[in-house]
């Protein structure tokens, strides 16, 4: 597993890093940047990156069983050496562009971690730096500061922000407690694989959510996969049946009324998500021991058709409205019905503090 961190001046990259290193045994990779950076008053490059960069740094030798810092001078290299060791795990705060993000993506043991805070914590964190290191007259403005902030994340060819918008995680760190940040981060399972390789429950949800994007119903997008032995037997999404106008084209009186959640569902024109998957399946094609997959759960319309046909296992990830009563249709019919909640993913808010 290799775990890439970028993010913003003083976001606190390094600090996670170490996190990993200290409580899951990974181990930092370093990859030299095409260019040299100059740094300027010790914010255009992070502290976190001047820690970890070196031009002097030579490469060390790896003998598999003690772990070293490791320095690379290509993607590639990098990548050829985790390739041959996937299995364990490596961090690095070293993306740089673009380009190298894309080759790191290709590798399925890859995932990309942003990290960041608002400009008024990351300036308060360099102050606190500088003072550490006792460089005080390196002091910087908050008005420089947002200068080389807005350089490092902007700048048409050399910003970050492009990279920032490509992560799977987006955590944003405003906590001034190292313990409590450590006890965050460990709640969030950040070495869960299956992050990197979306486990059958993830796979046909995701497929799910996906058929939903094709969804026009005024009301609700939703979504449904048909699945029997691990494969899709048919795909369904909620709108107006075959010839009749688009519910956003006006299809559907009921739907561009605005009526609330289960109310007026007998003059709804809108055939749910559910009903398109098993009638395009078929009775024949469903059999028993089928699974559903649909990223809201059934109204009890759909269950009792949904129980009808023998499908054994319901699984969504949202509610509804109408749960209970499904749940009661599903029990008294035998169909398994649970709630899939996948890994943590998206923007992460690591502390919700009452004021920065």
């Amino acid at each position: 597993m290799l775990i890439g961190l970028c993010g913003g001046i003083c976001a606190g990259k390094r600090t996670v890093a170490n996190y990993l290193e200290e409580h899951h045994g990974f181990t930092h990779l370093y990859l030299r940047p095409d260019k040299p950076v100059q740094a300027t008053n010790g914010v255009t490059k992070s502290e976190d990156e001047e820690q970890d960069r070196k031009s002097t740094r030579t490469v060390p030798q790896f003998n598999g069983t003690s772990k070293k810092e490791l320095s690379f001078d290509t993607t590639d290299d990098l990548l050829d050496f985790v390739t041959k060791r996937w299995r364990e795990r490596w961090v690095t705060t070293d993306i740089h562009t673009e380009s190298v993000l894309d080759k790191l993506f290709w590798r399925p043991f890859f995932i990309l971690v942003s990290v960041d805070a608002p400009v008024s914590v990351r300036w308060k964190r360099c102050h606190y730096r500088l003072q550490k290191a006792q460089s005080s007259s390196e002091a910087i403005t908050l008005e420089d500061f947002l200068i080389k902030s807005d350089e490092h994340l902007y700048n048409p060819d050399t910003g970050l922000l492009p990279l920032i918008s490509r992560a799977t995680i987006r955590l944003l760190n405003t906590s001034s407690n190292l313990a409590h940040l450590y006890a965050t981060l460990g709640k969030l399972d950040l070495t869960n694989e299956e992050r990197l390789r979306p486990n059958w429950d993830q796979y046909f949800m995701q497929l799910a959510s996906l058929a939903a994007q094709r969804s026009n119903c005024m009301k609700r997008r939703v979504g449904c996969v048909l699945v029997r032995e691990k494969r899709v037997i048919s795909t369904g999404y909620n709108g107006t049946p075959r010839g009749l106008k688009n519910c956003d084209q006006g299809g559907c009186p009921r739907c561009n009324e605005g009526l609330g959640s289960g109310f007026g569902l007998g003059t709804c024109l809108c055939l749910h998500a559910e009903e398109n998957a098993l009638l395009e399946a078929g009775r024949e094609r469903i059999r028993e021991g089928s699974t559903l997959y649909c990223d809201t759960c059934p109204c009890l319309t759909c269950s009792i058709k949904i129980t009808q046909v023998g499908i054994g296992e319901v699984v969504y990830s949202q509610g509804y409205s109408m749960d209970g009563e499904t749940a009661d249709i599903f029990k008294q019919g035998g169909v398994k019905l649970r709630q899939f909640v996948p890994p943590a993913n998206g923007l992460i808010h690591l502390e919700k503090p009452a004021h920065y």
